[in-house]
């Protein structure tokens, strides 16, 4: 699902008020995070990932890696801060994505 730029905007929206679910230290983006931030999303579907100043990784990677590894959508970065959407695939936990699809 390729967001365009009115359903990114209300993504944005919606995400501004939350506080990072995730924080990526000094130990990087390992197998075990990515699980959890999957399992998240799958309940949630729109959360935030903050990279500590002790992490060695970039933010373009751990975004990049996200996308690749979860099919996520990095909606928005701001500084070391990623929101990060995919719709779920349980009807119970759909809140965002049957807006996003009318948007």
């Amino acid at each position: 699902m390729e967001l365009r730029g009115k359903q990114k905007q209300y993504l944005k929206k919606e995400a501004h008020h939350m506080n990072p679910l995730f924080q990526v230290g000094k130990g990087g983006l390992n197998e075990e995070m990515l699980y959890q931030i999957g399992e998240a999303l799958e309940k949630r579907e729109l959360l935030k990932v903050a990279l500590l100043q002790n992490t060695d990784e970039e933010t373009e990677d751990v975004a990049a890696v996200i996308e690749e590894k979860l099919q996520a959508k990095v909606v928005q970065q701001i500084g070391r801060t990623l929101v990060l959407f995919k719709p779920s695939t349980k009807e119970k936990n759909r809140r965002y994505s049957t807006i996003v699809e009318k948007i």
